[in-house]
């Protein structure tokens, strides 16, 4: 076109031109710091936790960025692996040598409680996001609550809420606890703890193994003396699965109690096998199983990973792929501005059912109370969970935390 025919000239021309296409989202590369959107998977790739979370955490986030078609704004999305081997003090070097000087714009995933405020307090410090998957105390978006700090796939309330409430009302009236000796066992005990008094129930007692426990023979021997009718698990891998294993060797359930893990992954269950796990109740935010979307979805992970994925491997994903969208739609990788566009809208995928992103960065949304199948009930590998009953996400997560500097008073 020649624009001195209609009467423009050309300078004018190329004036306008170039503003137009500024104001345009996709061409606003000058909003994309460092011309890279770089996302760092900070996760435990050998130790205790890496089965649900380590390589797979990894190839979550990495299909979520090929799905996404590898750009945002015209600029490409990359990714780095560190590895915290469940060391906050190794977590916390990392994130900051990533802010500073990699230049990574979003962390995520992150297991165990200690690491995940140790990354949650750097982010704070540079002012960058980071997004937790694996980190379940209810005290990050209560007390330690930041603008720069999400929590994704749950917390120990929800899991609390989710099995606590359901044993105690299907007759679990006592319980007793083995609790992972950290700030994710405290949280899962304390919340579990409230949950069973506030129904009428009674916590005989708890015992206190510290993480990665070798023997777990006599926390199990006191929790079967204490003659509860619950042993509740309150730990993570690889405690929780050890102690039903030995629970069920020392006869916990011939003899008429109960064990309910506050935290259970698919993951866990497979390692364990189905006849040492079959009639375990536990909550989960994510079953591959569940319908056609989370099939679709899983048996892409599956082809990659030759296992089906656990909760916190699946939200990475999600969380990912929101971030990006939030990125796409603002224009810029801000992190203030895409943590404000990431809230606006509701989150309904493979992963969230009724989801929500609250002020205080929680995302809340839909839990399922499952129990364990026994191996004759199981028709095909993976086939683990029957899902007992929906638990609403503003009734598992409760409202949220007046602690939290984000709510509103």
């Amino acid at each position: 076109m020649n624009p001195i025919r209609f009467g423009l000239p050309v300078a004018a021309a190329f004036v306008v031109t170039f503003l137009a296409a500024a104001l345009l989202p996709g061409t606003a590369s000058a909003q994309v710091s460092d011309n890279v959107v770089k996302i760092g998977v900070l996760t435990d790739m050998n130790g205790p936790a890496s089965a649900p979370t380590g390589q797979g955490s990894v190839t979550a986030a990495q299909m979520a960025i090929d799905d996404f078609g590898g750009t945002v704004l015209g600029k490409p999305i990359s990714i780095v692996i560190g590895d915290h081997q469940l060391k906050a003090d190794i977590g916390g070097t990392i994130a900051r040598r990533w802010y500073d000087v990699d230049q990574v714009d979003l962390i995520v995933d992150v297991p165990v409680s200690a690491v995940g405020l140790a990354v949650q307090n750097v982010a704070n410090e540079k002012k960058r996001l980071f997004i937790t998957h694996s980190t379940g105390t209810a005290d990050f978006h209560g007390k330690f609550c930041s603008p720069y700090a999400i929590q994704w796939v749950f917390d120990t309330r929800a899991l609390a809420v989710g099995t606590a409430d359901a044993v105690v009302k299907r007759g679990g009236d006592s319980w007793f606890f083995i609790t992972d000796d950290y700030a994710f066992g405290h949280s899962l005990e304390r919340d579990a703890s409230a949950v069973v008094t506030a129904n009428g129930g009674k916590v005989l007692g708890s015992v206190r193994p510290p993480l990665a426990t070798p023997d777990l023979s006599s926390f199990v021997l006191q929790a079967q003396a204490s003659k509860a009718k619950i042993i509740g698990i309150a730990a993570g891998p690889p405690n929780n699965m050890n102690e039903i294993k030995t629970g069920s060797e020392f006869g916990v359930f011939k003899g008429g109690q109960q064990m309910a893990a506050l935290l259970a992954l698919i993951t866990d269950i497979h390692g364990l096998g189905l006849q040492a796990a079959q009639g375990l109740l536990l909550t989960t935010s994510f079953y591959w199983d569940m319908d056609d979307k989370t099939r679709e979805w899983s048996k892409r992970y599956f082809a990659k990973m030759n296992k089906m994925p656990s909760m916190w491997q699946a939200g990475v994903y999600s969380s990912v792929m929101h971030y990006l969208n939030a990125i796409k739609e603002t224009g810029t990788d801000d992190p203030l501005k895409v943590a404000a566009k990431m809230r606006e809208k509701p989150i309904e995928d493979f992963f969230a059912r009724n989801g929500r992103l609250r002020e205080d960065n929680l995302m809340v949304h839909d839990l399922w109370l499952v129990q364990v199948k026994t191996p004759e009930e199981s028709k095909y590998p993976w086939d683990y969970y029957k899902i007992l009953t929906t638990i609403s996400g503003d009734k598992a997560f409760g409202p949220p935390d007046p602690a939290c500097a984000l709510v509103k008073k």
